[in-house]
């Protein structure tokens, strides 16, 4: 038998090999962990962080036209479309988390008013976002349904009366959880609607098409290399588009649309992207979408942009989110800055023209409203739309 002396010297042996087996294992399971956790940042950082700057493509002229202020509104901006008649229609940025109206209505008397009233706001909006006016004067909203995770919504209406005329509650194998309808374009007709998906948390942007007589829709293009961002990172006067280190950068994808004035096709850009396209309506109905990446065409070099609209003779503008200015690129490919302003236009936005030949620009100020308080948003109101004149016409509404 071992002595009591001899008991003691094992016990405390065999406890301190077991100390240093329990000391062995938890180090490997720390150095598992932080294998684990290097991995899933990497996996972040590489689906939604880094960035290389973008060069400035603006060519400031000396004649270029003075911005004029048409609306200052205590909320960030969303989208914009202005009538025939000069009323002016805008929405409230659903990322600033409005609680208010939300959709609203600059009359020509410069009288500001909720459309088509205060008392149906809640009925009507979610998330509403993208606003055009049709060449036969209906008013078009689309509403994300916070990203899919309530009920996206295409709403048509009397821009005079403001009777809804058509609500089209969007299915979510066209409007998935993750989604955000965000812009759209109507063709002269009012027959099909087109719509951009930016999926900021689905990363599966794409178009969304809606046949305006029967509901029906589908969509096209997703995730094709055209819709889809590169790896830009926005650097705006106000905030570097970047979070924790760069592990997190603004990179959106489809996001200004356009339609030719003969509905022949249609015009887009992904924001963190360097190239404009175009596809053929055409190839965007149902059953050609499936094969409608073959038919993209690559139009020329653009800023990092916003939104877009086209003129009569299909001069694309593109708003610089980068540089407060916006653009214009010729059906050749020619692009040339036509209007900018740096401290005044904190992100350019939507674009749309009005009657007499002006051009509207809404001023969203991202920087200032995206991940911010509401206080500091208040701080950094007035939000702004202004106008100018490019020397150009296009439809009123788009």
């Amino acid at each position: 038998m071992l002595k009591k002396a001899d008991q003691r010297l094992l016990v405390r042996q065999s406890s301190s090999r077991y100390r240093s087996a329990r000391s062995g294992v938890g180090k490997k399971r720390a150095l598992l962990a932080i294998v684990v956790l290097a991995l899933v940042i990497g996996a972040i950082y590489l689906r939604f962080g880094g960035g290389k700057p973008y060069p400035d493509l603006t060519m400031p002229a000396a004649n270029m036209p003075v911005l004029e202020e048409v609306l200052a509104y205590p909320e960030p901006l969303g989208n914009l479309a202005v009538s025939a008649t000069g009323r002016v229609f805008f929405t409230v940025h659903p990322e600033s988390r409005p609680s208010g109206n939300k959709l609203l209505v600059r009359e020509t008397d410069g009288r500001i008013r909720a459309f088509p009233s205060e008392a149906a706001q809640a009925d009507l909006f979610d998330a509403v976002m993208g606003v055009v006016i049709d060449a036969r004067g209906t008013l078009w909203t689309i509403d994300h349904g916070q990203h899919g995770f309530r009920q996206p919504r295409l709403l048509g209406f009397d821009i005079k009366t403001g009777k809804v005329l058509k609500d089209f509650s969007l299915k979510s194998d066209v409007a998935p959880k993750g989604s955000f309808l965000q812009d759209l374009q109507v063709n002269s007709t009012g027959t099909m609607a087109y719509i951009a998906d930016v999926s900021f948390l689905r990363n599966t942007p794409g178009l969304v098409m809606v046949d305006l007589k029967s509901g029906d829709a589908w969509r096209a293009l997703d995730q094709d290399p055209s819709v889809m961002p590169q790896s830009w990172i926005i650097r705006n006067p106000t905030k570097t588009m970047s979070w924790l280190g760069g592990l997190f950068t603004l990179k959106p994808g489809i996001d200004g649309i356009a339609i030719s004035k003969n509905d022949q096709f249609l015009v887009y850009g992904a924001m963190a992207h360097d190239t404009l396209f175009s596809v053929p309506t055409a190839a965007l109905r149902r059953e050609e979408a499936g094969q409608a990446a073959l038919q993209v065409k690559a139009l020329g070099r653009k800023p990092l942009n916003d939104g877009l609209s086209m003129d009569r003779n299909d001069n694309i503008f593109i708003t610089d989110v980068e540089h407060g200015s916006v653009m214009k690129m010729t059906p050749a490919g020619l692009l040339s800055t036509v209007v900018q302003d740096l401290k005044r236009l904190r992100w350019a936005d939507a674009l749309s023209f009005g009657p007499d030949g002006w051009l509207y620009v809404a001023d969203s100020a991202i920087p200032d409203q995206m991940l911010r308080s509401k206080s500091h948003m208040r701080e950094q109101a007035p939000y702004r739309i202004f106008r100018f004149k490019p020397g150009t016409e296009g439809v009123p509404g788009q």
